[in-house]
């Protein structure tokens, strides 16, 4: 093993169990020992990689935003028309939400633990929220949908609405219900 491949190895261990964890038992219930304990690195080595909790949790916000956009585009790839890919990704949204590996959406939960906008894990939160919104807002103007800024305001509403039910309720939740709904938005929109 060459002296390039340790590093990250630790890196993604400590930000694959972090990980877990935090979407599983919330940022602020999940100590720096733990993630330590569970992902079988020492701490120094830990704190080599991130100087900070905050700077994990913002690692980690990250790592996620970059998969939410990579399960986005996937379930979105056979959808060519852009009314027809905001359909895909609601009924991506609603099969997810029922699922029992969704226990939510972890930029809500990372809003809620760190309320101060100031805080790195609300920032990359907040950016998260906002992308989303920009491109059902682009969506929304190419397929000539009217008020594209209240529809897009609106399925943002959903998309979270379905995330909180699946946290909410577990698998068999309202959100298997959100494309029904955005459906319903996207024609009272055209």
């Amino acid at each position: 093993m060459s002296k390039n491949q340790g590093p990250p190895a630790a890196r993604e261990r400590i930000l694959a169990t972090a990980g877990e964890l935090f979407y599983r038992h919330g940022f602020q219930a999940v100590g720096i020992d733990t993630i330590v304990a569970e992902s079988g690195v020492a701490k120094m080595t830990l704190y080599r990689h991130f100087t900070s909790k905050d700077e994990l949790i913002s690692a980690y916000l990250e790592r996620s935003n970059q998969q939410f956009w990579d399960w986005l585009e996937s379930a979105t790839a056979a959808a060519t028309a852009p009314r027809a890919k905001i359909l895909a990704i609601f009924a991506a949204v609603g099969d997810l939400s029922a699922s029992p590996q969704c226990l939510g959406c972890t930029f809500q939960g990372a809003a809620a633990e760190f309320p101060a906008q100031s805080h790195p894990g609300h920032q990359v939160a907040l950016a998260h929220k906002q992308a989303v919104t920009r491109l059902f807002h682009d969506l929304a103007v190419e397929a000539g949908l009217r008020d594209p800024e209240a529809l897009s305001n609106q399925l943002l509403l959903l998309m979270d609405g379905a995330w909180t039910a699946a946290r909410m309720f577990g698998p068999l939740n309202p959100g298997r219900y959100v494309a029904q709904a955005a459906a319903a938005l996207v024609q009272a929109h055209a």
